[in-house]
């Protein structure tokens, strides 16, 4: 039995491996942005331990999340699966002055990944549009760019498997994949979506809990438990530093190691 977090629990493909983890017997962790929230995600995942509140929007209430869990003890494994969608029109931006996307899906992982106790396993929930992202990491504020929501989307879902094998890299002892779970019909994904929703939350499942061969592996993407191919810089560990080295100036909080 493994005891895992997952990020953005309260609804969609997180709410859904919650309770694939809940049903094989793990102990799970949710996590909502606001209290509202955490009620409706204790609702829908009987029988998880509880829930911990933050807007991962805001640098000051991500690192609170962060100690929130640390406060609960060990955790085997981390899901990061929060993520907005890709927002057309002018750039939302954040309490702290960042994109909206990039807070979020980007910056928040991040935070996270630093500061929560190492756990043995990290899986990242990336997309297929991160093959679309630039690898330049130029202007991930969206100062100087006119803005482009597809564009910052397909950057940071760039970002999360940069970080998935920047966190490999680092730390030898951890099981640190990305994966993408397909184009599905939640919220973010739309009513047309064509893949299997069923299927798309059992891989980062299978990653954060599973004891076969496939799953004990490090510095993989997956999509539906098998291996695909991933952007070449995700790889570089030029481009891996620079990231860092960015969300470390934007958020004030280093990498543990």
């Amino acid at each position: 039995m493994s005891r895992i977090f997952i990020t953005g629990s309260a609804d969609g493909l997180g709410q859904m491996a919650a309770n694939l983890l809940i049903k094989d017997g793990h102990r799970v962790l949710l996590h909502a942005r606001n209290p509202l929230r955490g009620e409706e995600a204790m609702a829908a995942a009987p029988g998880a331990e509880t829930v911990v509140i933050g807007d991962l929007s805001s640098i000051a209430e991500t690192i609170k999340v962060a100690e929130q869990v640390n406060k609960l003890g060990h955790f085997d494994a981390v899901i990061h699966n929060a993520a907005v969608g890709y927002q057309e029109g002018k750039r939302i931006e954040t309490i702290d002055g960042l994109p909206h996307v990039f807070a979020i899906n980007s910056l928040s992982p991040y935070i996270l990944t630093s500061l929560i106790n190492k756990p043995r396993r990290l899986v990242y929930l990336s997309s297929g549009l991160h093959r679309d992202g630039d690898p330049s990491l130029q202007d991930l504020e969206w100062n100087d760019r006119r803005w482009n929501g597809f564009a910052a989307y397909a950057d940071s879902k760039l970002h999360n498997v940069i970080l998935a094998f920047y966190a490999a890299r680092q730390w030898p002892d951890v099981y640190s994949n990305a994966l993408e779970p397909g184009w599905v019909a939640t919220k973010m994904g739309g009513p047309s979506a064509p893949d299997s929703l069923e299927e798309a939350p059992k891989t980062q499942v299978w990653l954060a809990a599973g004891n076969d061969a496939g799953a004990l592996v490090s510095g993989k993407y997956f999509y539906h438990k098998k291996l695909r191919t991933v952007h070449p810089a995700t790889s570089d560990p030029e481009v891996q530093y620079r990231f860092i080295a960015t969300c470390e100036r934007l958020s004030g909080v280093k990498f543990q190691g």
